[in-house]
């Protein structure tokens, strides 16, 4: 790996190096394991690759052709959102993943969902000390008449240093010959945010203590025979943490491995590495207790040496060597057991596999008014009101949620969307879209788009209204917008439209006036479709945008009520195209809202959005329905809805766990944790879809 400030002077034995912040160097990195090695190893740190909490990884990882084995240097107790779906991700692609205690076993299995035999304790390694020489190295550094403590590791706030200058006060007070070794440079990224703030705090400490003859600075990066040497001169080495948070410490292993005596704070790693007497444990922050310890084992030399030759004994088992034949039987093993990937095709569909629909975010975005547009992460902001075409879309999903479950709430709800589309719709059929959050209207006309949602979900509830007032206002709201409908010339307006009527005729199939009018509608997307197309583009338009899949769906939809032939050739023929666009392998890369797709230009690969995958599992959904590939469809009508749980092209889900909303779009860096309407009820409605559409496949089986 590179970072962003250039590459480093590697040896000649790395032929490839990945830059941090390029995507694409991810993806070549990929080819080139696959072209030339047997397994992939990954060493995973978070802060080493790119993107949010270093979400790159996954596309590379997702592109292998050879087995993977993983080593997690950090398992977090308490993780982000991309950061475990960064480590779940990792861990259903491994083969094989390394921890280096238990606790990260426990931690991996009950937090991030990866099964225990995929998993192994090989624990963190070091070289081999000269441990007969103690006295030797004492004198090598000057140190045969002193009793060295040492701490070593990149310095940071994090390291607790502090408790050990303020109990040094007391333990020099009795033994006037300690001194204590702060080994290690500033940490980089400390240096860029801060400088050497944290350094000189603690020269300051040490000079309020007046301990400057006791504590020395040895500013430095070691190299390893000098790093080996300093910890086979030290009589105690303390790693003061002070938070339990560190489920492994590489500087522990070492200080363990070289035979010191290890007193430190019950941290997750400490707390396994020094149990049975290895080592003595003080409480977090605790420079009084931590002067007890020092004062008790500089006072028992005996206790001392007992301790040390117990880690010693212990460390000889985990030495580098050892250890390295244990990674090497974790490869073979991970090469051995390594099955070829299956292709898109042999795919399983496993709705047994998705959560359970729930309201909550739905209801938390709900209020006397309306569904409210935005969110901050999971909380509602309502600086930005309430529009249209989220509570035309919240009315259609709680029409279908209780159409499925026959839920109370979902008559609330839906009560709540219908008063608002009443309260917006104008005189002459037409609708405002955005009201205030003070309940000021802030447009006097919504866009077509908003219109044709409109109609959408008032159709669906004419269809399947739960009661007769419902379906009432729904007949007297949709009749009276009816007249716009031959205006329309957004195309996306018209294609929702169309879905509207296509329920609409489900309960009046007899209106030929308004079989009239759909055809007439789902004309101009025809003649829009003729107007543009060409050898390599079959578009509506010379770019594709958003909602993108709704227009081939209207298509079908005509057919379906029409069964003429030009509608179903028009919808085949645009799906198919967008399809060859969209579709890489085994998942589908919508066209991001940055930039789009012009005709003869790149297309933008990001920021995709909900809304754009439930197009896309509508258009397979109307085309299973009314076509004879029907398995096909299904399948890939699943993949698409699979993008909202990490099918996508950065292998990471939108759909969040905790808060039951969906993530606001796929962004380069990761998602956009921002969890606003339209995103959930993008997912809400795909995932109603898709459990409709299997329910039927069941029946025609």
């Amino acid at each position: 790996m590179t970072d962003k400030e250039g590459a480093y002077a590697y040896p000649d034995i790395v032929k490839y190096t990945i830059r941090e912040s390029h995507q694409k160097d991810y993806l070549k990195a990929a080819d080139f394991i696959n072209y030339s090695a047997d397994i992939c190893i990954l060493q995973h740190e978070f802060g080493i690759f790119g993107g949010n909490d270093g979400v790159y990884i996954l596309p590379l990882l997702n592109r292998l052709k050879v087995p993977l084995l993983v080593t997690f240097h950090t398992v977090l107790k308490e993780p982000t959102f991309s950061e475990k779906a960064i480590l779940s991700g990792i861990g259903k692609i491994a083969d094989k993943i390394v921890v280096m205690s238990k606790m990260a076993v426990t931690f991996l299995e009950e937090i991030y969902q990866i099964p225990r035999k995929k998993i192994a304790i090989i624990q963190h390694g070091f070289p081999e000390f000269d441990y007969e020489n103690h006295d030797l190295y004492k004198q090598k550094f000057h140190l045969e008449e002193k009793i060295p403590l040492m701490t070593f590791g990149l310095l940071s706030r994090g390291k607790g240093i502090e408790t050990v200058i303020r109990a040094l006060p007391r333990v020099v007070e009795k033994f006037p010959n300690v001194i204590y070794l702060i080994v290690g440079k500033t940490h980089p990224g400390v240096v860029k945010v801060s400088g050497e703030k944290y350094r000189h705090f603690l020269r300051r400490l040490v000079q309020k203590n007046k301990l400057e003859k006791h504590v020395v600075f040895i500013d430095s990066f070691l190299e390893e025979p000098d790093l080996c040497a300093y910890l086979s001169a030290t009589d105690i080495y303390i790693t003061p943490y002070p938070d339990e948070a560190q489920i492994t410490s590489g500087t522990l292993s070492y200080a363990v491995g070289s035979g010191a005596a290890v007193v430190s704070t019950p941290y997750w790693h400490a707390t396994e590495l020094l149990d049975k007497g290895r080592g003595v444990l003080f409480p977090f922050n605790d420079h009084e207790e931590l002067s007890n310890v020092l004062l008790e084992l500089l006072g028992n030399p005996v206790k001392m040496k007992a301790i040390r030759n117990r880690a010693f004994a212990y460390g000889q088992k985990i030495n580098w060597p050892l250890q390295g034949k244990k990674y090497l039987r974790a490869a073979e093993l991970a090469i051995k057991k390594y099955d070829v990937p299956k292709i898109y095709k042999e795919k399983i569909i496993d709705l047994a596999l998705l959560p359970s629909l729930n309201l909550s975010h739905i209801k938390r975005m709900t209020d006397v008014t309306g569904i409210l547009q935005h969110a901050r992460y999971n909380i509602p902001d309502y600086r930005h009101g309430y529009c249209l075409d989220d509570n035309a879309r919240a009315l259609l999903v709680m029409n279908m949620v209780y159409e499925r479950q026959k839920e109370s709430d979902a008559i609330n709800l839906m009560s709540t969307y219908l008063s608002y589309i009443n309260y917006m719709q104008n005189p002459d059929g037409s609708f405002r879209n955005f009201l205030g959050y003070d309940h000021s209207f802030l447009d006097k006309k919504s866009s077509e788009d908003a219109f044709g949602r409109t109609i959408w979900a008032l159709g669906f509830l004419l269809a399947h209204s739960p009661n007769d007032a419902f379906f009432q206002i729904a007949h007297q709201l949709f009749t009276l917008s009816s007249g716009i409908f031959q205006q329309l010339k957004s195309l996306r307006g018209i294609a929702n439209t169309l879905l509207g009527i296509n329920y609409y005729l489900k309960r009046f199939p007899w209106d030929e006036g308004m079989v009239n009018i759909m055809t007439g509608l789902a004309d101009k997307l025809i003649y829009a479709f003729e107007k543009e197309k060409e050898h390599d583009w079959q578009w509506f338009e010379p770019i594709l945008t958003y909602d993108n899949g709704l227009m081939p769906a209207a298509l079908f939809c005509t057919y379906e009520n029409t069964e003429r032939e030009k509608y179903l050739k028009v919808a085949e023929e645009s799906m198919n195209f967008l399809e060859n666009v969209t579709f890489k392998g085994d998942h589908f890369a919508l066209i991001g809202n940055d930039g789009w797709y012009r005709k003869g230009e790149k297309r933008a690969r990001f920021a995709q959005q909900p809304v754009d995958a439930m197009g896309m599992v509508l258009m397979y959904e109307k085309a299973y329905l009314v076509t004879e590939n029907k398995n096909d469809y299904l399948h890939k009508m699943f993949t698409a809805f699979m993008w909202f749980f990490g099918e996508n092209d950065l292998h990471i889900p939108l759909y969040d766990y905790e808060t039951k909303g969906c993530c606001d779009g796929l962004e380069k860096e990761g998602v956009n944790r921002n969890q606003g309407a339209e995103s959930m009820l993008a997912y809400l409605l795909s995932h109603l879809t898709v459990l409709e559409a299997f329910e039927k496949e069941k029946i025609f089986k």
